[in-house]
């Protein structure tokens, strides 16, 4: 029997190729005539002011769009599959190399991509999946994340939340449904809630040695008010989530579990009247503070001003103005006479009472969009976020440029620093809550997904300096607050 030469046989299956090629489009065209007949009927059954042409034209390619879109969906159920095994191999130990992942099955799908768009769809799975396999190579000495527990009780979103300086220690939340309350940290219970504002509170700060608390409102005021509280005696909960290291940026689920209607506590005391009530602005107040000492609180409001009162009088001390448009946040140093004030005008105003006789202003320029809030730390800093999706890092005695830059892919809300860590926690318009040292280095990510965190917008975050089983809190507009305990070892912090 004669032998086959190599290319003749190469050359017999090249044409049986294009053989079952040009089956295949006979069966495709044939198809395709049956559709356009169809839609041909479909079309002269139909009213319409657009010409017959026109028409076929317009469906035409929109099945080409669907068929596009079609191969988009089975490609990208492919990947997924790809990655889900990736993670399952590197959860059991294995190690998976940066080449390995080039050369297999990914890269072979590439090489057979039907579309342009595809082949970026491609590209970003891949770079996510480095990013898998890169967070699984990284040091075993991780921080983490464990969600202790979830203080729920409020009908609306929860704007802010702060942690009482003084004995007894309990957490303090501001809610858009007119209310702030107050709980055990130990326990979620409520221990009391504040209802005396006739607007959405914004905002709430304690008083640093005495049991008062000051309110913030869209009723165009704010409010100090007193209270005495007695803690619960704390019962043995488990664990909402175990010990879990903190996640990379991965991103998670976009599924939003549907939000029940929730029961403000039955058996929570009220306080509705004010002890003392700061009026004056013409607009909602959209945040409040104390300066050092007590004596003086300064609030922040839409009208563009921001108001420094006297505590025991509640007179007006100062209007300080200058801000272009609504302002958003205002903070007070914690040792100094110091106030920051940030707004929707992308600024942020240092406003300097140390000296009584001269209160001098410096405006900072970094931001391209609204400064959400603008903080001090325990040393000569200020940190900024903005919905530029920036947090900046600045030092007070060289206000020219920062000293550190934080680039997120999300709009930052009101930020908190941590005294005794020097750690910045970033809640996110995208449910997320990343912390980041002073540096600008990530050291983590809260866990989040659909039965952990948060489901809503995060809009603030606090730290707690004392010895309770949560040192950060958190809260958001699917109406909790939820409290973490966060441990990073000292390694991470130092690199």
């Amino acid at each position: 029997m004669p032998v086959e030469s190599g290319s003749s046989a190469a050359a017999r299956q090249a044409k049986q190729k294009r053989k079952s090629h040009s089956l295949s489009i006979r069966r495709t065209n044939s198809t395709e005539q049956e559709r356009l007949g169809l839609q041909r009927d479909m079309l002269e059954g139909q009213d319409s002011k657009l010409p017959l042409s026109l028409r076929t034209n317009l469906l035409d390619l929109f099945s080409q769009i669907e068929r596009e879109f079609e191969n988009l969906y089975i490609e990208n159920l492919e990947l997924r599959r790809e990655i889900e095994t990736l993670n399952d191999r590197l959860a059991d130990g294995q190690t998976v190399e940066g080449a390995d992942l080039a050369k297999g099955a990914l890269k072979t799908k590439a090489s057979h991509s039907t579309s342009q768009l595809s082949q970026k769809l491609k590209t970003t799975y891949k770079a996510s999946t480095s990013k898998i396999v890169s967070s699984f190579k990284a040091t075993t000495s991780r921080a983490v994340c464990q969600l202790v527990r979830e203080y729920v009780g409020h009908r609306d979103g929860i704007w802010d939340l702060s942690v009482s300086r003084t004995q007894p220690v309990v957490l303090g939340t501001a809610s858009a449904d007119h209310s702030a309350m107050l709980w055990s940290i130990e326990t979620g219970k409520c221990l009391l809630k504040y209802a005396g504002h006739q607007g959405s509170v914004n905002s709430i700060k304690f008083h640093p040695t005495e049991q008062m608390a000051l309110t913030a409102s869209g009723d165009q005021t704010a409010h100090i008010w007193r209270y005495m509280v007695q803690l619960p005696t704390p019962q043995p909960v488990a664990d909402i989530s175990q010990q879990t290291p903190c996640e990379d940026d991965v991103d998670s689920s976009d599924k939003d579990e549907a939000d029940g209607e929730a029961e403000g506590p039955s058996d929570c005391p009220s306080l509705r009247v004010a002890t003392t009530t700061l009026r004056s602005h013409q607009g909602v107040v959209i945040a409040a503070d104390w300066l050092v000492g007590g004596k003086q609180a300064v609030t922040a409001s839409w009208d563009r001003a921001a108001n420094l009162y006297d505590v025991e009088t509640a007179e007006l001390v100062h209007s300080l103005t200058g801000h272009d448009q609504e302002l958003t946040h205002c903070c007070t140093h914690p040792t100094q006479r110091l106030v920051v004030t940030s707004s929707r005008d992308t600024t942020f105003r240092l406003w300097d009472f140390r000296d009584p006789s001269i209160h001098s202003v410096n405006v900072f320029q970094g931001h391209t969009d609204t400064v959400t809030s603008a903080v001090f730390t325990v040393g000569d800093n200020v940190v900024s976020g903005s919905d530029d999706r920036t947090v900046k890092v600045w030092d007070l005695k060289n206000m020219r440029s920062p000293i550190a830059t934080i680039r997120t892919d999300s709009a930052v809300n009101r930020i908190s620093v941590s005294v005794t860590q020097k750690i910045i926690a970033l809640p996110h318009d995208n449910r997320q809550v990343r912390l980041f040292d002073m540096a600008g280095v990530r050291l983590a990510r809260l866990p989040q997904s659909n039965r952990t965190g948060h489901r809503r917008m995060v809009c603030c975050s606090a730290w707690c300096e004392d010895n309770t089983s949560c040192n950060l809190f958190t809260c958001g507009f699917d109406r909790q607050a939820i409290g973490w305990n966060i441990n990073i070892p000292a390694l991470l912090q130092e690199k």
